[in-house]
């Protein structure tokens, strides 16, 4: 279980009513099966989470972009686990970033719109500004999150543990060290500490490598708590709105090429890598810079997995399935023989179907989620059949390179994305940049 600094004295109270409540959901859930409410298991799972709240529509989530790790029904049933949820009055935030940040609101910030920007189950967003006038935006915990959190990893962890314990068939598929793995993810995602660690190491990424064409929304510390993360508030575009990029900059293909560098050379130059490079999450701002915003989900790569990778990247550049096979195999994730032959047939008919593509669904800004999807299934789906496992970690850096390979479609269609000349996979094997002390 994970070690708890968050279940203070004063909320070991509301755990055990979290608990409770808990109960109340699942035992109305039993109840409604019992009267006839019987939907299909998948979409039964993902309406009691949404019901449960944070922790559970945070781990709906979670299963939408685990392909690697759960069925391929219930990843697709989670993707309708939206992330959007009722706004909380700022009456009740204030308390919390006057607690983060020792001092009265009014001290930090000169204006605060009290409508959001945005609102999740975790947390809301809010415009606002500072007293020497940046605008900024605030980022705040909602009450109580923390603690149902662990409690209800907590709880997850226990069910996962005497499941394995009186069912040890059910041990070959790690119950306990999924949940584990969750909840290292989703503690860190209401550490806001880590969040804008994680901002600074990719800025110090930034300056190390002398790249002036990204950036990262400056973290201000002293308005920054656990729970509370003010950041510079960028002003961009989307960048799958290739309209409005063209007002910026005058080679939309340049600046997707950048960002594309940039990336790729971060797996091994930063500490972690950005793991959620959603359309919202890359902007072209009014500068023509790119901005990479939102680190709340990294993932970690060792720099021998990444050049393992590469070796698959290139073969694919080439259409060589045989290589390709042979490389998967090498990258370490099967113990058992494997028939290259049946491996590289299997490649090769995903590789088709992934580039069957409507050119004019892209050109509208449509990055085809459900498709990119489609194909880490397909790949999961050949992974188990030839004995091959794939880490989470390996399955969210492919996902963000199949990201590219959909904007590549929309602001560069004739780039080959795996034999472009502007395109740097090599990436050195350098050290971890360490983080300056604040």
């Amino acid at each position: 279980m994970i070690s708890n600094r968050y279940m203070t004295r004063g909320n070991a109270l509301k755990g055990i009513l979290r608990l409770g409540q808990t109960g109340v959901v699942l035992g109305q859930t039993a109840l409604a099966w019992v009267f006839g409410d019987r939907p299909a298991t998948p979409q039964l799972l993902r309406q009691t989470f949404e019901r449960l709240g944070a922790t559970y529509i945070k781990l709906g989530q979670f299963i939408a972009s685990s392909p690697s790790l759960f069925p391929e029904v219930y990843v697709e049933e989670f993707q309708r686990c939206l992330d959007k949820t009722d706004p909380v009055p700022f009456a009740l935030l204030r308390p919390i970033i006057e607690e983060d940040l020792g001092r009265r609101l009014e001290e930090v910030f000169s204006e605060v719109d009290i409508v959001p920007l945005a609102s999740a189950s975790i947390a809301q967003v809010h415009a606002a500004r500072l007293h020497n006038g940046e605008a900024v935006v605030i980022k705040v915990q909602k009450p109580g999150v923390a603690g149902i959190l662990v409690t209800d990893l907590n709880f997850l962890y226990i069910c996962a543990w005497l499941f394995e314990k009186f069912f040890p068939k059910l041990r070959f598929a790690s119950l306990s060290a999924i949940v584990e793995e969750i909840q290292s993810c989703m503690m860190e995602e209401v550490d806001f500490f880590k969040e804008a660690t994680h901002v600074r190491q990719f800025d110090a990424f930034l300056q190390h490598t002398g790249n002036t064409q990204v950036v990262v929304p400056k973290v201000y510390g002293e308005a920054s708590g656990r729970r509370v993360l003010t950041l510079e508030r960028l002003y961009g575009v989307s960048l799958t709105d290739l309209e409005a990029i063209r007002q910026y900059v005058r080679d939309p293909a340049s600046t997707l090429v950048t960002a594309m560098n940039t990336w790729f050379a971060s797996l091994t130059q930063c500490e972690s890598f950005h793991a959620d490079l959603h359309a919202g999450n890359l902007m072209v701002l009014h500068d023509g810079r790119v901005a990479f915003i939102d680190f709340g989900i990294v993932g970690r790569i060792a720099p021998s997995t990444w050049s393992a990778t590469m070796s698959f990247v290139d073969a694919l550049g080439g259409s060589d399935f045989d290589l390709m096979a042979r490389s998967m195999v090498g990258i370490g994730m099967t113990r058992r023989a494997i028939d290259i032959a049946r491996l590289s047939a299997d490649l090769r008919a995903i590789y088709e179907a992934f580039n069957g593509v409507d050119p004019d669904a892209l050109l509208m800004g449509d990055v085809q989620e459900g498709q990119i999807n489609r194909v880490l299934f397909d790949i999961v789906a050949v992974g188990e059949r030839h004995g091959i496992h794939f880490p989470r970690a390996f399955a969210l850096l492919l996902k963000q390179m199949l990201y590219f390979d959909r904007y590549v479609k929309i602001l560069a269609p004739e780039m080959n994305m795996f034999d472009d000349s502007r395109l740097d996979f090599s990436v050195p094997g350098m050290p971890f940049l360490p983080l300056a002390a604040e």
